[in-house]
């Protein structure tokens, strides 16, 4: 069997994987309704990063707790929990109780992200054997990009004829779903994780061990940079098209669609080629760096678009591979604290990097913005090349764009020196 396919062997990860693609829908079409119904009430987009902000906060507070008990206690008894409080979360939205009541959904739903995601990272390396980790966080992010689209389209027909209510329905009957294949798989074809020590098993002695092991620093590190500052394209993207590009609604919805496809394929071509690599990191850092320089000068909406897609790609590439060599490079009995850190880097660096690019694009403007953003990312990718190859005692050597395979981009004649290559549950997580 193709390594694309390898991680469907297993029975447990078919189920998983089903009830994830569900799952994730339900989550988007509640994200659409909810937007749409803070909108609707205030006009406000200010309110709806307040909301993004209560969600992500008890992750940076929390998240470090989470890790540890992840790695103490049973991850299905726990995900089984977390995803009936999530469905009577969606269920109290129906009553739209005011701002109170969305603010204190997006705190609660926040602070089961603290303790859910490092469970289902752990559980997740549970399904397949380690050799099928990396085909399996690719799935992952394919049925993750799928479920995303299927979601905000159906979301985005229904919310205008039935209102966001039924959406918010729709997410909490979608958790049973994820219940349903929880409780339906073979605990005896589940792969034992080993517990750390008891002297071990607390917070700080999972800080000593990260801190131990320069190269997921460094990987974080880069994880950071890249995601704050070589993200946030729903950002960067809106005010592209609203400037320098002078495009409307139509446009937007399109390179939307088109980073939504170059997501999928990214975690298609990942799973496809089981390479997981340090050298893919960071061959693809680089390389979705330098495509952010030529997207700033972009001079039209369709080469904008033709360059989305391989970021977008590339960026599904670079966090999965990231939470692959997280897992597989680190001890198994602390994997929980491991992920955790990912997680609060992840949040932080959406925290960070929405309004840091944000800022940038109303003072330097979009184009501006992506070029900065690029330059800083792209020395960023080298210099943690260069510390990876120092630690690893070896000579630098990245990865030639094209021996990553990623999709061939049509002919640009003014961006020829550019090389053409290139999160509910995230990349970090399994399927």
């Amino acid at each position: 069997m193709a390594p694309m396919f390898a991680p469907l062997r297993e029975r447990n990860y078919r189920l998983w994987a089903a009830a994830d693609l569900v799952s994730t829908a339900g989550t988007w079409m509640q994200v659409l309704g909810l937007n749409w119904l803070i909108l609707s009430d205030t006009g406000s987009a200010a309110t709806m990063g307040l909301v993004v902000m209560l969600q992500a906060l008890p992750v940076l507070v929390l998240g470090t707790w989470g890790g540890a008990l992840a790695d103490r206690l049973p991850a299905r008894p726990l995900l089984i929990a977390s995803q009936a409080v999530r469905a009577l979360l969606a269920l109290a939205l129906v009553a739209h109780g005011g701002h109170a009541l969305i603010f204190a959904v997006a705190l609660a739903s926040g602070v089961i992200s603290s303790f859910e995601g490092p469970a289902l990272g752990r559980f997740g390396s549970a399904l397949v054997p380690p050799s099928a980790l990396g085909s399996a966080l690719a799935l992952g992010s394919v049925l993750s990009s799928a479920g995303r689209i299927g979601g905000m389209a159906l979301g985005g027909v229904l919310v205008g004829i039935t209102g966001p209510a039924v959406l918010f329905v729709i997410n909490a009957v979608s958790y049973l779903a994820v219940i349903g294949a929880l409780a339906a798989m073979r605990l005896s074809e589940l792969r034992d994780l080993p517990v750390a020590a008891a002297g071990e098993r607390g917070v700080l002695s999972g800080l000593r061990y990260i801190a131990r092991q320069p190269i997921v620093l460094i990987v974080l590190a880069l994880s950071f940079v890249l995601g704050s500052l070589g993200r946030n394209y729903q950002v960067s993207m809106a005010s592209m098209v609203a400037g320098p590009l002078h495009g409307g609604s139509g446009a937007y919805g399109l390179l939307s669609t088109v980073f939504a496809v170059g997501a999928v394929l990214g975690g298609l071509l990942l799973a496809g080629t089981g390479k997981s690599t340090l050298r893919v990191l960071l061959g693809t850092g680089v390389t979705i760096s330098l495509l952010q320089l030529g997207a700033g000068l972009a001079p039209n909406v369709t080469s904008f678009a033709a360059l989305i897609l391989p970021i977008a790609a590339g960026a599904v590439v670079f966090d999965t591979v990231v939470s692959t060599r997280i897992q597989l490079d680190t001890r198994e009995e602390m994997r929980g604290r491991v992920l955790a850190a990912v997680g609060i880097v992840s949040s932080l660096s959406g925290m960070v990097g929405a309004p840091a690019v944000g800022w940038l694009c109303d003072t330097v403007g979009p184009r501006g913005a992506l070029l900065l953003g690029g330059a800083i990312t792209t020395v960023a990718a080298v210099a943690g090349a260069v510390a990876i190859a120092r630690v690893q005692g070896r000579k630098v050597h990245l990865p030639h764009p094209e021996n990553l395979h990623l999709p061939h981009l049509p002919h640009l004649p003014h961006l020829q020196h550019l090389p053409h290559s290139e999160p509910r549950l995230a990349a970090e997580q399994m399927a």
